[in-house]
């Protein structure tokens, strides 16, 4: 797997290490490190995700902050995390492990008929209003994440919505 940095290079995108997050504009003080980090490192000391009925809280949070940082990631990850939220909200999906092997198979089957295609992300700072810092910060209660965590997932998933056309059409190859 490759490194952020690596797809940041990749992408002619250079990382700031001072400061806001430069992607999602969370108020932290050494940018993109310190936003990743909280994301690896903060957010399972909250809620238990080894808890078989939390993983759609962590599901949730990975599709979030992968949208709101899409130049540090590859270029079909943006399709995967997209539809996955999409599935989850229109379709109304129970998301498994097994879940998203399912929807890479139907992406792989999709790309060979897009080759092309490329989802543009919204402009940095237009990703959701909620962002990492305060998904761990404001709630005091696990309950109180959970809610967080959705109002965050469903912002980033608005964001993308110039491109819900697009990746309804695999939802479709998902659900049929």
């Amino acid at each position: 797997m490759q490194d952020y940095k690596d797809f940041a290079k990749k992408n002619g995108i250079k990382l700031l290490d001072k400061g806001k997050c430069q992607f999602c504009d969370a108020n932290i003080n050494k940018g993109i490190t310190e936003c990743i980090d909280l994301f690896n490192n903060s957010l399972d000391s909250v809620i238990d995700f080894y808890n078989p009925i939390n993983l759609i809280y962590k599901i949730l949070s990975v599709d979030a902050h992968t949208l709101q940082h899409p130049e540090i990631h590859g270029r079909w990850n943006n399709h995967l995390h997209l539809t996955r939220l999409h599935l989850i909200f229109k379709y109304k999906v129970i998301w498994t492990h097994q879940s998203t092997t399912k929807l890479s198979r139907h992406l792989n089957k999709y790309k060979q008929l897009h080759k092309d295609e490329f989802l543009s992300p919204p402009k940095p700072f237009e990703r959701g209003e909620i962002t990492i810092n305060q998904v761990i910060n404001e709630p005091n209660e696990e309950e109180e994440y959970k809610k967080m965590i959705e109002k965050w997932a469903w912002g980033v998933y608005n964001s993308w919505k110039h491109h819900h056309e697009k990746i309804e059409k695999i939802a479709e190859l998902y659900v049929k």
